[in-house]
């Protein structure tokens, strides 16, 4: 008979718990007695997506460490094995929105340790509170025999070391006034499953060309203060998080720093909006992040309604990639008024050989400020590109003088008027220059720098270019070197 859903949480958080006290010698049980809680049970196929096991803190910790382990048996083929994914609430407690959230790590650790003063990457340091607090475990996937885990909490006690003080980055930095800025807003260090230290992303951030780069953990904020030396560099860094949800993944980007946007619902649950909203009134921008990636859990499933731009281009450039460009082209096609889902491209960099800054997004910016290159991005006034060594220029212009650039909308009395559509580019030789309308492909430039087009706001509602690398497996085209969000003209 099948189990319901209490019955699976019942079976999945049943646990048994053995107490011990240790310490390496007499002096050291004096000042910094511990005690080892073991927790043990196992995960059934079919248990929800989050289990909260209870762990009560008596007063006087001083350090909080977790270690965990689970049995990982053989599987058919075709069928995912066991993954666990594990985080902390304290004792404000597990409800939706996160007031209790200490860190989450997903499944990049095996350990992980809070105190006042220091925590591992992915946790926030903080006092630690008499209370009923929760590990959390997330059972990505679960084999058919079931997921069978031990967990050992180590509680030493004593006086807790003073707070370390908090520091954020700067929101504004020093760059060129109103000029193109090129950033990568999809950047994964230790704080989440990046090999890389915050201070090693930032050299090889400057050293791809970068002027700004947004966090974006997985489900954890622990990094934000991390960066607050980035400045030093000549880098600014926008605070964010890749909220990792079971049915697709979205950057919060640019939020105030200290914000947490919890990533415990699904699309069937509707509290995507509420949360949506929560980035944006934290200064952020909503962006899907790889929308039709094929890995579990990572296809966008809840709808472009509170989009504030797309993550069209992810890492090296694959058919899924290819899948969202048309699909973003498509949704520009319906565009009416000024409502449209600007692209952006990042390279969701974790360890060599991705290449951070490898693809980039090029934004034409008041200055290299959080709100300015903001502004830019929501605006659309950005191209993508695969290096720094890619330079795009695209205009669009009259006889009579009116102008716009891309993400700008051609201002003209007379839908008949005729429209001059300039592209050039430099840093990409060999590569095919394109230009796609609502009516598709109209033109093709091989093994070109520049090119000329002309139009009309009649026949075409918008124009974008598109910069390709020669084709692999004909007619398919080839890799993208760079693309531009679209130069409006009739919409």
């Amino acid at each position: 008979m099948a189990l319901s859903r209490r019955a699976l949480l019942a079976q999945a958080t049943a646990t048994a718990t053995a107490v011990t006290a240790s310490s390496g010698t007499a002096a050291a049980a004096e000042t910094e007695p511990t005690t080892t809680v073991t927790l043990r049970g196992t995960i059934p196929p079919g248990a929800p997506d989050f289990v909260y096991l209870p762990l009560d803190l008596p007063p006087g910790v001083r350090e909080l460490r977790v270690s965990y382990r689970y049995d990982k048996p053989a599987t058919p083929p075709g069928t995912p094995g066991n993954a666990l994914d594990m985080g902390l609430f304290d004792q404000r407690g597990t409800a939706l929105g996160g007031r209790g959230f200490r860190g989450w790590s997903g499944g990049a650790r095996s350990e992980f340790f809070l105190r006042t003063d220091d925590a591992t990457p992915g946790y926030l340091p903080g006092p630690l509170e008499p209370g009923r607090w929760h590990i959390a475990l997330g059972p990505y996937t679960v084999a058919p025999q079931g997921m069978p885990y031990e967990i050992t909490v180590t509680l030493t006690f004593g006086e807790p070391q003073p707070a370390t003080p908090v520091r954020y980055p700067p929101e504004r930095i020093a760059g060129r006034g109103r000029a193109w800025y090129r950033g990568d807003c999809h950047i994964h260090s230790v704080h989440s499953d990046g090999r890389r230290t915050p201070a090693e992303i930032i050299g090889l951030a400057r050293a791809a060309g970068l002027d700004f780069i947004n966090t974006s953990e997985h489900n954890t904020h622990s990094s934000h203060t991390a960066w607050a030396d980035a400045a030093a560099e000549n880098l600014l860094v926008l605070t964010g998080e890749e909220v990792t949800t079971r049915t697709g993944h979205v950057l919060a980007i640019g939020t105030d720093p200290g914000t947490f946007v919890d990533w415990r619902y699904r699309a069937r649950d509707g509290r995507f909006e509420r949360f949506a909203r929560a980035v944006r009134q934290a200064g952020g921008l909503v962006v899907p992040a790889h929308p039709h990636a094929t890995c579990i859990g990572c296809a966008w499933k809840f709808g472009f309604g509170e989009a504030d731009a797309v993550e069209v281009w992810n890492g090296a450039w694959t058919p899924d990639d290819e899948v969202a460009l048309a699909a973003w082209d498509a949704g520009l096609r319906g565009a009416q008024g000024d409502r449209w889902i600007p692209a952006l491209a990042h390279s969701d960099y974790h360890r060599d050989p991705d290449r951070v800054g490898g693809p980039q997004t090029v934004v034409l910016a008041d200055d290299l400020s959080r709100t300015a290159i903001l502004a830019g991005l929501r605006a659309g006034r950005a191209y993508a590109a695969e290096s720094s060594a890619v330079s795009v220029a695209f205009t669009a212009v009259t006889s009579r003088g009116a102008h716009a650039g891309i993400g700008e909308r051609l201002r003209s009395a007379d839908p008949a008027t005729e429209v001059l559509v300039r592209l050039s580019v430099t840093g990409a030789q060999g590569c095919e220059l394109r230009l796609i309308t609502d009516q598709g492909l109209v033109l093709t430039a091989p093994a070109a720098t520049t090119l000329e087009w002309r139009t009309t706001p009649t026949r075409s509602a918008y124009v974008r270019a598109e910069v390709r690398h020669p084709a692999q497996l004909p007619p398919l085209p080839g890799p993208l070197a760079a693309f531009t969000n679209p130069i409006r003209l009739g919409f």
